[in-house]
């Protein structure tokens, strides 16, 4: 018998979860029905290369890997401009904003985020007033890039996106200021002292900062464009800007699992158990599945409740869930899968500087009650007589009494996507700093140092710790 599932988005998460679905059913010989709904009118979409295109580094159409065409070829009733009205989980079905009806066996809820707005900026009908989160937003500021019109631009926000765009403006000659809350950069992944060696970086290429408790509160216009901002309790400080970026972060987008009884944590997100069934005040859905940016996780270190919006995670997930609707189907628990809590490791290049992090920061370990001790060193990645040789900035954040691994960052003008996955596995490993610094490691003059840059950083706390 045939067995509808349906997703609701069609971001990463919701493309993930049918590729998945559609591969395992084939070679499990299970016959199910995936239907996809997507609001917007688009395939697959890489929304995470969409600053680089704004760059300059390709054309923004570059980012769609896959036309909704090739979904229905494949046998998926991909469906785009169809929004979902309500969820029924009672009668399991949908109601649709056409008006029609779709039944479903499984449902799996991948509503995304929403961009975070400050209330000046959300009733605003200015022109040239932006957020970056999708193929529209990315057409629209590029044309304002090209329109030779804009000559300076505010960011709302410190986090990546923000940062990105800050990037794109400055690389396109537009002056650039940052706005955003005290004390540093990327709070969610560095501490403070990593996050000022990016922002000296940005400085150097004529970013302008503003890292204060500072409010938008008032907007000037000339013609229906801003002008410029006002920015201070009663806006003593005015910041020419032609275009305004916000990126102050994302909000789960939980209106529909909300409106159906499905659980909201105190996150923003939908509350999930570990195959991630959403839940009711009664009890978690058999049949309803989250994922992605609109659900909370687990932290893997505080194991706290909390917001992890990346594509990387939203892949894990969909493979999880695409297993449990098999062993749901088949009735075989051997295929059954379980999310454990999420150690949130991401990359990203900012204006020519990589960054990376895993695990906690000092702060965020601090709210948990966790006493840290942190190592730190620079070092070059290969030796210094190889062209290319650049400098690596490692932290490594350790419990203070176990001395297990609890988190890392480092910052380079080479890639660390490597070693954000190596330091990613040694804190499920717990791993301590004993053994990162006694392991043994490859080495080639070409391609790394004797010594890493880790074993310095782990020698480092453990002077600490013998100190305290």
């Amino acid at each position: 018998m045939t067995k509808t599932a349906v997703i609701i988005g069609g971001g990463i998460s919701g493309i993930f979860v049918m590729k998945d679905l559609q591969e395992k059913s084939i070679a499990t010989k299970e016959d199910i029905k995936i239907v996809l709904l997507k609001r917007e009118d688009t395939g697959w979409v890489s929304v995470c290369g969409l600053p680089y295109a704004l760059r300059g580094w390709y054309e923004i159409d570059k980012v769609v890997i896959n036309k909704p065409e090739f979904f229905s070829e494949q046998g998926v009733d991909f469906r785009t401009k169809t929004e979902v009205e309500r969820i029924n989980t009672d009668d399991k079905t949908l109601k649709l904003k056409t008006g029609e009806t779709l039944k479903y066996d499984y449902l799996v809820i991948a509503t995304g985020r929403k961009p975070a707005l400050p209330e000046m900026i959300e009733k605003s009908t200015m022109k040239n007033i932006f957020t970056l989160s999708t193929m529209e937003d990315a057409y629209s500021i590029e044309a304002a890039f090209k329109s030779g019109e804009v000559k300076n631009a505010l960011v709302r926000g410190r986090g990546i996106i923000a940062l990105q765009a800050a990037a794109a403006a400055a690389a396109n000659r537009i002056k650039t200021t940052v706005l955003a809350g005290p004390p540093s950069l990327l709070p969610g992944g560095l501490d403070p002292d990593m996050g000022d060696m990016l922002k000296e970086w940005m400085q150097k290429q004529g970013i302008e900062f503003i890292l204060e408790n500072q409010p938008i509160s008032g907007l000037k216009e000339d013609g229906g464009r801003v002008r410029s901002v006002l920015i201070g309790p009663r806006g003593e400080k005015e910041i020419p800007a032609e275009m305004v970026v916000v990126a102050m972060g994302m909000r789960p987008n939980v209106r529909l699992a909300e409106e159906a009884g499905i659980e909201i944590g105190d996150t923003g997100g939908i509350i999930t158990d570990n195959s991630l069934h959403a839940k009711t005040k009664k009890s978690y859905l058999k049949e309803v599945f989250a994922l992605g940016d609109c659900i909370e996780v687990i932290d893997g270190i505080t194991l706290r409740p909390k917001l992890n919006q990346l594509a990387s995670t939203s892949v894990v997930q969909a493979n999880v869930i695409s297993d449990n609707i098999i062993s749901d189907i088949k009735g075989n628990p051997c295929l059954y899968s379980s999310y454990d809590p999420c150690m949130g490791p991401v990359v990203a290049e900012i204006a020519g500087l990589n960054f990376g992090s895993v695990g906690v920061t000092t702060e965020a370990a601090g709210r948990a009650g966790i006493k840290t001790i942190s190592g730190k060193a620079t070092k070059l990645t290969k030796a210094r007589y190889f062209p290319g040789a650049k400098p690596l900035t490692m932290k490594l954040i350790f419990d203070a009494f176990s001395m297990k691994l609890l988190g890392a960052q480092m910052i380079s003008e080479v890639p660390v996507s490597d070693r954000v996955n190596e330091m990613a596995v040694a804190i499920r490993a717990c791993v301590n700093a004993e053994d990162l610094r006694n392991t043994e490691r490859c080495f080639d003059p070409s391609l790394s140092l004797l010594v890493d840059v880790t074993v310095d950083a782990a020698e480092d706390a453990l002077k600490s710790k013998s100190v305290c």
